[in-house]
């Protein structure tokens, strides 16, 4: 299997899984209806971890356009397979958010609140202002890209230990920086189901709100390339 198609699968299942379990928790008529934020973020957690173990030693289970292009930026991935991998997680997170209006669309239809919606398949900000929502993706990506650089300088890691540690690496991203924009810090994680909500016939959808993707897009890779670069000058070689 080509790292090409892991991609696509591994942010096929991420999105699955992770606007899943918005649905589960938000939608009034699910049976795990008022379950909470914690359980949201544990979910997003566990949905990068999942396809991370099985993809990971195919294609490096990146699942995020900008770690792929921070990664080709400071020399450890291969430019020539930046595009390819974009693509791949940008049509993953597409289809995974069409996957996830199939499982909950009844649950979809009959409900009322028109963010709520939304919410299940992108992100949007508790209070709206372009440059400091920007900002805050920026930093939540910054944490997340540095510290996966950081898992390096940990000697003696068992196989696989390094993905238990990722799931802890967005978990306390979601803890600590949820509550300003969602976190997507992941702009395929936001955009791919955001365009599956502008495409699909969902009942009384509202607006998807475009003019906010710009936030999920350049706040993770202005956060992702501060990242590698201040990491290379902290460690260098």
């Amino acid at each position: 299997m080509t790292p090409y198609i892991c991609e696509f699968l591994g942010t096929m299942i991420l999105v699955m899984l992770g606007d899943s379990v918005v649905c589960n928790v938000n939608l009034k008529k699910s049976n795990m209806f008022g379950g909470g934020v914690v359980i949201i973020t544990l979910g997003w957690g566990l949905a990068v971890l999942l396809p991370a173990f099985i993809f990971g030693a195919a294609s490096g289970a990146h699942f995020n356009p900008a770690l792929t292009l921070a990664l080709a930026v400071d020399g450890s991935f291969d430019w020539a397979m930046v595009p390819g991998y974009v693509i791949a997680q940008f049509a993953g997170a597409f289809v995974g958010g069409c996957i996830v209006w199939g499982m909950y669309k009844l649950h979809l239809d009959a409900e009322e609140n028109v963010a709520m919606k939304k919410g299940v398949f992108c992100t949007a900000p508790s209070i709206r202002n372009i440059p400091m929502n920007i900002f805050a993706e920026a930093c939540g990506t910054f944490i997340l890209v540095f510290a996966i650089k950081g898992i390096g300088q940990v000697t003696g890691i068992a196989g696989g230990l390094n993905y238990l540690l990722v799931f802890a690496i967005i978990v306390s991203i979601g803890m600590s920086m949820g509550g300003l924009t969602g976190y997507a810090i992941n702009p395929a994680r936001d955009l791919g189901p955001r365009l599956a909500h502008t495409l699909l016939p969902i009942k009384d959808k509202g607006s998807s709100d475009w003019p906010y993707a710009i936030v999920p897009v350049v706040g993770p890779i202005l956060g992702a390339l501060v990242a590698v670069l201040l990491y290379g000058a902290v460690f260098p070689g």
